[in-house]
């Protein structure tokens, strides 16, 4: 799958393109892409032989990715599917900064 160079995935997986598992025969509609792009929604990686959205994220999040592929199936303990570790790296980064924030007013706000 080719990724967009400026995406969250790109940065994430570190090239493109990719391979990732399918088990599953549903896919996304690129009849209501437009739409999803005007609402703020990427299409970060797409299959280049169907044209068909396999990744979407959203830009101003701090992490917001959604696949269609099961990343857990190429996932070993020795080996972390890379979704899986930037996914526990921004919530660390998260929750410190949450927690830098003293005033407990403020803390419910940052969610």
């Amino acid at each position: 799958m080719k990724l967009k160079k400026d995406s969250l995935a790109y940065t994430i997986y570190g090239t493109s393109p990719i391979s990732e598992r399918h088990r599953h025969r549903w896919e996304f509609n690129n009849k209501y892409l437009d739409d999803f792009e005007k609402a703020g929604m990427i299409p970060s990686g797409k299959n280049p032989g169907t044209g068909l959205v396999e990744i979407v994220e959203l830009k101003d999040h701090p992490f917001f990715i959604g696949v269609q592929y099961h990343p857990e199936l190429k996932s070993t303990v020795e080996n972390p599917q890379p979704i899986f570790v930037h996914f526990i790296k921004a919530a660390k980064a998260f929750a410190e900064k949450k927690e830098s924030v003293k005033n407990p007013l403020l803390q419910s706000e940052m969610i």
